[in-house]
């Protein structure tokens, strides 16, 4: 039988203690609420079906967010750990003052609607970073459920539409675009740029399979790079262009570069003294903005490589194996081809079909 006692804060303490489980207590404005959550927890007890429920109802959102960034983040990718500190941020901001108890599949709905209606600097948001925001939230409701104890028996953000992860992007660069981009970033007083944005361009690499590049991945004899922690965390061979030879060279051969620094691409010594990747996502921005390219992303680059490697007569298989996508379905976002190529390329079979009659 529970105890119901009134506090000197005028409220209504109800205390269980029964054989088999650990002593729950909980306060409550009236006596009427006590008297109800005592008759059913005891009820859910005898059946043998109580679940403590204590941790989720104290634990808020932000709460939860600071301990799986500080338990569960750190385990993974450097860029990962940036995208889920940024997410956690949107997060936090609209739902952080509530109990994981308290979040509703309603309420992550309602969430998820006002997020892909807000205005930023670049329009509204768009739905694959909702969705992954959403992806963020689940995945810490499962180890919430699994490894936290706190009493959750279901996810909330399983029960809600997910928003579709669109078309994706289909930015191409115009030749005079091309031409203005490199000869800028050619020009930048420090010519890891150049080297960089011709080396995404050559081969397809990422920003940071570039960036986090070190000597002995190199071999200009072979003509390959070989990465060994990507974003899809395989190792792959990336063969490399002429051009993209004579950019790594002269990478190779930078005469700014210390005798114990292996970086391809190196910035200045850290306050601890250790040298980490050339940071060129400031400058990037504003050479991008000077040029009127606001709408052109670095990632970009790596979309445009790709294409030209379908257009140059590569097959999906030979082009899946340079860039690393590991399925067919989602290399297709990148292989926009450009239907003034494809206008030559139908001329052209034509031709030599006319010449064989």
């Amino acid at each position: 039988m529970a105890t119901i006692v009134k506090t000197p804060a005028g409220t209504w303490k109800a205390v269980i203690r029964k054989t088999g489980w650990p002593t729950n207590a909980k306060t409550f404005r009236t006596k009427r609420d006590a008297e109800d959550w005592s008759r059913r927890t005891e009820d859910e007890m005898v059946r043998g079906v109580y679940i403590q429920r204590s941790g989720s109802e104290r634990m808020t959102l932000e709460m939860a967010l600071k301990r799986y960034l500080n338990d569960i983040t750190p385990t993974k990718k450097p860029t990962t750990q940036r995208g889920e500190t940024s997410k956690a941020k949107k997060l936090t901001e609209h739902l952080g003052k509530y109990s994981l108890a308290a979040l509703s599949a309603e309420i992550i709905a309602n969430y998820r609607d006002k997020r892909l209606n807000e205005k930023g600097r670049t329009g509204t948001t768009s739905n694959n970073t909702v969705r992954l925001e959403l992806a963020l939230l689940s995945h810490l409701f499962t180890v919430a459920i699994q490894e936290w104890g706190l009493g959750l028996t279901f996810n909330p953000v399983l029960n809600i539409r997910k928003p579709s992860p669109g078309e994706g992007r289909n930015r191409r660069l115009s030749p005079d675009e091309e031409r203005r981009l490199l000869a800028a970033v050619n020009k930048h007083s420090n010519p890891m740029l150049g080297w960089i944005v011709g080396i995404a361009l050559e081969t397809g690499m990422r920003s940071a399979e570039i960036s986090t590049l070190r000597g002995p991945m190199v071999d200009l004899e072979r003509r390959i790079v070989k990465l060994v922690d990507t974003k899809n965390d395989g190792q792959r061979t990336v063969p490399l262009s002429r051009r993209a030879t004579e950019l790594f060279k002269a990478a190779m051969a930078n005469p700014a570069r210390p005798g114990d620094c292996h970086l391809v691409f190196f910035g200045e010594p850290g306050k601890d003294g250790i040298r980490r990747p050339y940071a060129f996502t400031k400058i990037w921005g504003i050479l991008i903005k000077e040029l009127g390219l606001s709408d052109f992303r670095f990632h970009d680059l790596r979309h445009e490589a790709v294409s030209r490697l379908v257009e140059a007569g590569l097959s999906d298989q030979e082009v899946s194996a340079i860039s690393g996508h590991k399925s067919m379905q989602m290399l297709k976002r990148y292989t926009h081809l450009r239907s003034e190529d494809l206008v030559k390329k139908i001329d052209k079979i034509k031709q030599r079909n006319l010449r064989k009659v």
